[in-house]
């Protein structure tokens, strides 16, 4: 497994425009470059200890999603391969390789458009108190992690740096973005879902819920950020899944269960972690990467 961890990027000829808790992301004019560092986030916040190799995982998944669904919905990338980024960039093509994209400006659309298949996460713990998820009922009797009845759009908002996304009614999303983008948010967010399920199901992967990022381009509607990886999704092995309980997953669900049990208050700053959880998160993002696309993730 390749060491050499990436937590941060400063480009020859350029500098960040704006680093997320992931992604680092470079202004070129009418195109970004979007590099995906190993830096890990839990509970909104980024932690000291990067993941070997996560980056590449993001970025390979990505990629293989990208192209995976574009007959569902055009997206924003022009490629991951050096010889096609400008000149600028090539003096820092080792850094590069395999965790960087060059992708088309747009204009974000500012909500999370978030899909659920199974019960789980907040959408669980919101069940347990209302029977709702996001202003939806629910029927009674849902067990954790049960297949839900029909795939829900539960949005949320699209949180500035250090802030936490926050869930919102679809009808408060219609105010904000207006009814008729909404309602296409929702029909291309609920395709690609079931296209990527399928996809997984083959592989031995449930796609328990997930969210989108979309923008517009010349008055259309495209796929940006990242797709179905596993920072932006919940996947869990297929042999393994047994409703009632939480299941095993191939994210950070392994960090997360750890900082829980050591009991830190989720505030920064963050705990170090050990290197067994290190080691065992970097081989969860791997496996994924191996599962889905069907091969090694080459570092």
């Amino acid at each position: 497994m390749s060491q050499n961890v990436i937590t941060s990027t400063k480009l020859t000829n350029l500098t960040p425009a704006h680093s997320g808790k992931v992604r680092d992301l470079y202004d070129l004019g009418d195109e970004f470059l979007i590099i995906s560092t190993d830096r890990l986030s839990a509970f909104d916040v980024v932690l000291p200890n990067g993941i070997p190799d996560k980056g590449k995982v993001l970025t390979g998944l990505s990629k293989f999603w990208f192209n995976y669904t574009k007959s569902v919905v055009e997206n924003h990338v022009i490629s991951t391969e050096i010889e096609d980024y400008p000149e600028a960039l090539h003096a820092d093509a080792e850094l590069l390789e395999g965790r960087s994209m060059l992708v088309r400006k747009a204009e974000r659309v500012d909500v999370e458009c978030v899909v659920r298949g199974y019960l789980a996460g907040s959408g669980w713990s919101s069940y347990q108190k209302t029977g709702e998820i996001c202003g939806q009922k629910l029927p009674e009797g849902l067990r954790e992690s049960d297949k839900l009845p029909e795939l829900l759009f539960t949005p949320t908002t699209k949180a500035e740096h250090g802030e936490h996304d926050e869930p919102i009614s679809i009808d408060e999303m219609r105010s904000q973005v207006g009814t008729d983008l909404t309602d296409q948010l929702i029909d291309i967010s609920f395709s690609l879902f079931r296209a990527a399920s399928e996809h997984a199901e083959s592989s031995g992967i449930i796609l328990c819920d997930t969210k989108f990022e979309f923008g517009l381009r010349d008055g259309k509607i495209i796929l940006i950020d990242e797709v179905f990886t596993p920072d932006s999704s919940r996947f869990w092995p297929a042999d393994l899944y047994e409703p009632g309980k939480p299941q095993q997953s191939f994210d950070k669900q392994f960090v997360r269960d750890y900082l829980t049990e050591i009991g830190w208050n989720k505030e920064p700053p963050a705990p170090e972690l050990p290197d067994s959880v290190i080691t065992k998160t970097s081989e969860k993002y791997r496996e994924a990467y191996r599962l889905i696309v069907g091969q090694e993730l080459s570092v």
